[in-house]
């Protein structure tokens, strides 16, 4: 048998073997973690998390596993008790508690044992739970020898021999301790995956390299867009009240950059230019505090488009700058290896457009593959689009995320919204904090006053918020206009009325989320070039459009709900102030607010349209300032009292003698979006037969049982979800089928509506549907 230590092996076309010495992975493993460590002041603990992470491939199991499973050496034998290849990653686990104990140590030696044990199948628990995977504390009890067998090899004395770091943890007290030991981790993991992509896929390493601009570089980028938008805003401004709004903005939130990190908000009224003002800040500030990276968290994938293309446009001199990630992205090629989708394995770029879900997901994430981007968040500028749509359920864990990052990893916050939440806190009747203070600074000096100035609609309330009317009236009103748009708070609610606007004559539009995505944007885009036309266009739509959807109705129809999304309605009526009356003087949109025949959903909808009617009845103010929506979510929050409804933040926050953290439990149970409650059906749609053909070829392979990623990322923008409990009654009705790979596909002709979307079987398609 050969005699060097492998880490990895390969062979090449020629038939010649490359190894990869297990010594030079683990130094070189060391110096790359070892460089992200130092970012956030952590620069030797990871370099022991990368000096110990694969002291376990030592063992004489694991070479001989090596070598016979690549074909290196198809002689070795292997034994039988145990899978070598599972268990390498106990070994410097172990190595790290024994290391750190005798040197004093015990409890930084199991914050490491965490990352090496975890750095394969993820960060574990510590102790059993009912989430799959083996715990850390069996872990260490049942894989004791094996550290043992490792030590009887000829290891560099180098490779064993640490040091305990002196450098001060950024951490106040072990509570915190969680997000450190993720941030280490990710810088391992990434550190692991680069050194072993660099010896197994030279050519896919080298794509990495890019050189991308730096932020100043950026900065003059945006700052010439801006300049050739029209003239400059500054020509612009003088061409309506909302652009002199827009222009001065956009200065206050170029001055306030200059101030120090921490956390910030821009408050600042639908269509008061939100998005390139707080690309503005972020750049600025970056500039000036020599910030790494721009990441934009936007909550809808509608939007995230939107915005990508925005920055794309901005930033077109500076080459491929901007990462759009999430779900429905995938290259035109599905192997195709780009800078881009390198990028969106851990962040490395100077722009990134990610979705909420996938950046909170990701804080809270105990698999390697979705904390490897972590360590790249520090030392940047977060910025959270519509933060009022954080849900309620799990925002004291983002808050206590969002405190620890800017206090000890250099991130910057920026939290945007034109209908703001109380960033102060919130105390029950008693005194008792329910919501932690954020202690955030306003961007926009005055807030209110823009929201005055910007009046570009006049709100019409029911008289009476329990009185429902039904969808042929509603309908009847609706028609009054020739072009409108219409929220209602459910799926079916908008079915409904669509329905009852009666026969289509090529004005009318339908949006949920029972069309796939692909489809909806189709819609948006086709709406939008409409009202630029000066075409009568009445949509009836769910709440989907309401953050961020440019549309710019004279007159919007709301099915009452939560005031903040009322608000986001009346965003999309008048919003570029451009309505005049006939003798051509200014005029407002009509907003107007209707009780439908059916109640919102239950639970947190039903609350948000129980504290509106309650903080409505009778109001002699306006109701999209901020002042109304801070005290609109004061009344919601102390309904709802419960903001971390699935428990999180315990199962991080350690007691002061021990590091006992359920990582894997609590990554289980943060969910942005209930996991649980739906499953996704693949449809058979396309704007042409070309376009069709390509879907029918990927639902075959599906259906066949194939199931790469590739072909899943694919059909992703031909997807819709569904809720689990309407499953039998569509399999029934033959609307959907399962297939071998335990996907479902839409199951025939007729199911899929080219205007509604999903319309399956009448009876499996439920009222309690949301978009």
């Amino acid at each position: 048998m050969k005699s060097e230590y492998i880490a990895h092996v390969k062979q090449a076309e020629d038939g010649q073997w490359a190894v990869h010495p297990l010594a030079d992975h683990l130094f070189h493993t060391a110096t790359i973690a070892e460089g992200f460590g130092a970012e956030f002041h952590s620069a030797e603990w990871a370099w022991l998390a990368g000096l110990w992470h694969d002291l376990g491939k030592y063992r004489p199991a694991f070479q001989k596993h090596i070598r016979k499973s690549s074909g290196y050496d198809p002689n070795a034998s292997i034994s039988s008790e145990k899978d070598p290849k599972k268990n390498h990653a106990s070994t410097g686990a172990i190595y790290a508690m024994h290391y750190m104990t005798e040197q004093g140590c015990e409890a930084f030696g199991r914050a490491l044992a965490y990352m090496i044990a975890g750095h394969h199948a993820g960060l574990p628990d510590f102790a059993k739970s009912d989430v799959k995977g083996r715990s850390l504390d069996d872990t260490l009890m049942r894989d004791k020898d094996f550290l043992q067998e490792a030590l009887s090899e000829q290891i560099p004395a180098k490779v064993l021999a640490g040091c305990v770091p002196k450098t001060r943890l950024p951490v106040d007290t072990l509570c915190d301790l969680h997000c450190w030991i993720r941030m280490v981790f990710s810088a391992l993991v990434d550190a692991d995956f680069l050194d072993t992509e660099q010896f197994m896929q030279p050519g896919k390493a080298a794509q990495r390299e890019a050189n991308y601009p730096d932020i100043p570089a950026l900065l003059e980028c945006f700052d010439a867009y801006m300049r050739k938008m029209t003239g400059a805003l500054d020509a612009q401004a003088k061409t309506s009240e909302v652009n002199r709004l827009r222009a001065e903005v956009l200065q206050q939130a170029r001055g306030k950059a200059k101030d120090g990190p921490g956390i910030y908000t821009l408050t600042v009224p639908t269509g008061g230019g939100k998005t390139l003002s707080s690309l503005a800040f972020a750049l600025k500030h970056a500039c000036v505090h020599n910030k790494q990276r721009i990441i934009y968290a936007i909550p809808y994938t509608s939007i995230i488009e939107q915005t990508a293309n925005t920055f794309r446009e901005v930033f077109a001199n500076c080459g491929d700058v901007v990462l759009e990630h999430h779900s429905n992205v995938e290259p035109e090629e599905s192997r195709e290896i780009t800078t881009t989708r390198l990028a969106a394995e851990n962040w490395h770029i100077p722009v990134v457009v990610t979705t909420t879900v996938q950046l909170f997901e990701s804080l809270f994430a105990a698999r390697p593959s979705r904390c490897r981007k972590l360590h790249n968040l520090v030392n940047s500028v977060i910025v959270l689009d519509e933060t009022q749509l954080l849900p309620p359920g799990n925002l004291d864990p983002i808050r206590h995320l969002i405190k620890l990052l800017a206090k000890h990893y250099g991130v910057t916050f920026l939290l945007t919204t034109a209908t703001p939440t109380p960033s102060t806190g919130v105390k029950d009747a008693f005194g008792k904090i329910l919501l932690a203070d954020l202690g955030a600074t306003e961007v926009i000096a005055q807030p209110a006053r823009y929201f005055q100035r910007l009046q570009r609609v006049i709100y019409t309330l029911p008289a009476n918020f329990h009185s429902p009317q039904n969808w042929e009236e509603i309908a009847k009103q609706v028609q009054q206009h020739s072009s409108v748009l219409v929220v209602v708070n459910k799926r079916n609610d908008a079915r409904q009325l669509f329905v009852a606007m009666g026969k289509n004559d090529g004005t009318l539009f339908h949006l949920s989320a029972l069309m796939c995505p692909i489809h909806r944007k189709r819609v948006i885009d086709e709406i939008k070039q409409r009202l630029e036309d000066g075409k009568p266009t009445r949509v009836v739509s769910t709440q989907l459009v309401e953050a961020g959807v440019d549309f710019d109705f004279p007159v919007v129809f709301r099915a009452v709900s939560g005031l903040d999304s009322i608000i986001q309605a009346g965003g999309r009526c008048n919003r570029e102030g451009k309505l005049k009356d006939a003798s051509g003087k200014p005029m407002l949109g009509q907003v107007i607010v209707f009780v439908p025949p059916t109640p919102p959903p239950e639970g947190l909808l039903t609350k948000a349209f129980e504290t509106t009617a309650s903080l409505l009845k009778g109001c002699q103010e306006a109701i999209d300032s901020p002042q109304m929506t801070n005290r609109y979510f004061e009344h919601l929050h102390t309904r709802l009292s419960e903001f971390d409804s699935n428990g999180v933040l315990p199962l991080l926050q350690n007691d002061a003698d021990a590091i006992n953290i359920q990582f894997r439990t609590a990554a289980q149970r943060f969910q942005m979006i209930e996991q649980g409650q739906t499953f996704t059906v693949f449809m058979d749609y396309g704007e042409d037969e070309k376009e069709r053909k390509k879907v029918k070829t990927w639902l075959g392979m599906l259906a066949s049982g194939q199931m790469d990623r590739w072909l899943i990322r694919k059909l992703q923008p031909y997807s819709i979800s569904l809720y689990h409990y309407q499953k039998q009654a569509l399999l029934n009705a033959n609307a959907i089928e399962e297939t071998e790979s335990g996907y479902y596909i839409i199951a025939g002709p007729g199911v899929y509506d080219e205007r509604l979307g999903f319309i399956g079987d009448e009876c499996a398609i439920n009222d309690g549907m949301i978009f």
